[in-house]
């Protein structure tokens, strides 16, 4: 299968439940108690997460970011024990419905602003729940996503190192080239769950304008400590950072090291390395690519579930968020460690966020950078993270 294929394959997966598919195997389920724990531990979360919606409005957290509201909706719609045939509860009904309360009038869905970040995830959340009524609106949010990408200086080309990448929303005049790869990770995510209506139901006119996707890999590649596929002169093979990403081409939020030979390299982090894979995958590459298996030869090397690696504590839950994800669309189920061990991420992981889920259903950063201190927000995404174990198990 495809790498573009898995990725499509799991966006179905998401939307119709794989686990009735699973349970069709006439095999012994060698994971069934650890699937039964995540069930539990999803089944605490999703009511917890109920009684925070806000009863005016439908959304979650904050109004004018409905992303947030995008990943609650998506923690309902991805449960395991729900069948391809159950209705949608009253407060996923109302969630949605404020999702659609922000469409704007070119086609994204935002509040006052980080329109593609919105867009991406609210898009993402559309395409898991496949209403004839929705399909006009998830058409019209992926053209204003495809509109997001840079294309700056001559068309086509990808001379600047943000090229074929996406940030919080279009540059505005005279304002610096910007785009950074969790951003674009999330675009990538959003156009696979919405490619199969896209592929039906679009028009000649807009299959012609899709997205650029060898651009995206450009940027991609230009974001990975790897010179041999990154053609900036900051890419690094120094050993503590080779393979691994950062934020953006040329910065990386975890600062810098100093080589052995005196130079300077880009430190990679943990959770944007997990989102440079899935992007990779997303644009078509299978886990065979030497792009990709640089960046796992990192991730491996730096495996850890205590800490966000490069960034410590800070943004520790996207890390496992994004963890899960790229592991499973990449069906690796084992990681080999700098000491030559092998790990099964999918019990450490699942172990790890079940010992740390609160009485109450809940999880929470204790260090709040990037909102990680909103328990909605961190709920959502470790809800995710177990659904997309659940998924690889």
């Amino acid at each position: 299968m495809k790498a573009s294929r898995i990725a499509i394959h799991l966006a179905t997966a998401f939307a119709v439940g794989t686990s009735s598919l699973l349970a069709q195997s006439t095999q012994p389920d060698k994971n069934a108690s650890l699937k039964q724990e995540i069930e539990l531990s999803i089944s605490r979360a999703l009511k917890w997460l109920g009684t925070k919606q806000a009863a005016d409005t439908g959304s979650w957290s904050l109004a004018e970011e409905p992303a947030i509201t995008g990943l609650v909706l998506a923690s309902y719609m991805g449960d395991p024990t729900r069948k391809p045939t159950d209705a949608v509860s009253s407060e996923v009904t109302k969630g949605y419905e404020f999702l659609l309360k922000n469409v704007k009038p070119d086609g994204g869905i935002y509040g006052k602003g980080r329109a593609n970040y919105n867009t991406s995830i609210s898009l993402t959340a559309l395409s898991m729940n496949p209403r004839p009524e929705y399909e006009q609106t998830i058409l019209a949010a992926r053209k204003f996503v495809i509109g997001q990408q840079n294309d700056f200086d001559e068309k086509g080309k990808t001379d600047n190192p943000f090229d074929g990448g996406i940030g919080y929303g279009t540059p505005k005049a005279n304002a610096p080239a910007h785009a950074d790869l969790s951003n674009t990770h999330f675009a990538l995510e959003a156009l696979r769950y919405s490619q199969q209506l896209f592929q039906d139901k679009a028009s000649p006119e807009e299959k012609k304008n899709d997205f650029d996707w060898g651009a995206a890999i450009k940027f991609i590649e230009r974001c990975q400590n790897r010179p041999e596929s990154n053609d900036q002169k900051w890419a690094s093979n120094d050993p503590k950072n080779a393979g691994g990403f950062v934020y953006e081409p040329g910065s990386s939020k975890a600062g810098e090291d100093k080589t052995a030979d005196g130079k300077t390299a880009l430190r990679s982090y943990g959770s944007i390395s997990y989102a440079g894979m899935l992007s990779l995958i997303y644009a078509g590459l299978t886990p065979e690519d030497p792009r990709i298996q640089a960046v796992v030869k990192w991730l491996g090397d730096n495996f850890t579930l205590d800490e966000n690696p490069g960034m410590g504590q800070e943004g520790k839950l996207y890390y496992y968020h994004t963890m899960a994800k790229a592991l499973a669309v990449a069906h690796l189920n084992e990681l080999k460690t700098k000491d030559g061990q092998t790990v099964n991420w999918r019990d450490l992981l699942t172990r790890k966020l079940i010992n740390t889920q609160r009485e109450d259903g809940a999880w929470k950063n204790d260090t709040a950078r990037w909102m990680e201190g909103d328990d909605v927000l961190a709920t959502a995404y470790v809800v995710l993270a177990l659904e997309h174990v659940h998924r690889a198990l």
